[in-house]
């Protein structure tokens, strides 16, 4: 145990089993989402570097999707008026399983994801709203439920912005450690 705590090392996590983990939640990873018409995408969804040897993926800005990789018209546009932060923060829920499933495609196993590094969340807020932090909790919470504390943990900015692309409610990027 470090430092003569109950906790172990971040190395010492034993075999996480991150899709089992997900299955007895009830969790689905989405199909891709299909690039809107007429929008050029000209980027990997996750960057493995360094290439020859990755230890890190950065992940580029996701949204929410529905399992079959279409984006819930229920929870589109502004948070504060046109969507209640509860909804936002279902949305945020719905973008980490969006993420989830661009890093599995990318490592084969979730398993390879052996830290959450940073998280940067964007709200699509009305004038006003001020709590974006707790919008992107919603992404938050169901990494630290499924990795745990000590590989879950991450560092993190929840930011208001002015629109997101198809009215989104909130779109997260990250960084995370892989074996």
């Amino acid at each position: 145990m470090a430092g003569g705590t109950n906790v172990p090392p971040f190395w010492d996590h034993g075999p996480m089993r991150i899709e089992q983990r997900l299955a007895e939640r009830g969790l689905v990873l989405p199909a891709p989402m299909p690039a809107p018409s007429g929008m050029a995408l000209p980027f990997p969804w996750v960057r493995l570097w360094p290439e020859e040897r990755p230890g890190r993926a950065f992940v580029s800005g996701h949204g929410p999707l529905l399992p079959d990789g279409s984006v819930p018209s229920a929870l589109t546009g502004k948070v504060g008026t046109d969507i209640t932060e509860e909804q936002a923060y279902e949305a945020a829920r719905l973008t980490a399983l969006s993420m989830l499933a661009s890093l599995q495609r990318a490592v084969g196993d979730l398993d390879r994801v052996t830290a959450w590094l940073r998280v940067f969340g964007m709200v699509n807020a009305a004038p006003g709203f001020t709590r974006t932090p707790a919008v992107i909790n919603g992404f938050s919470d169901l990494i630290l439920d499924v990795w745990g504390p000590v590989a879950g943990g991450h560092a993190r900015s929840a930011i208001g912005v002015a629109a997101l692309p198809l009215g989104i409610p909130v779109e997260i990027e990250a960084e995370v450690a892989i074996d």
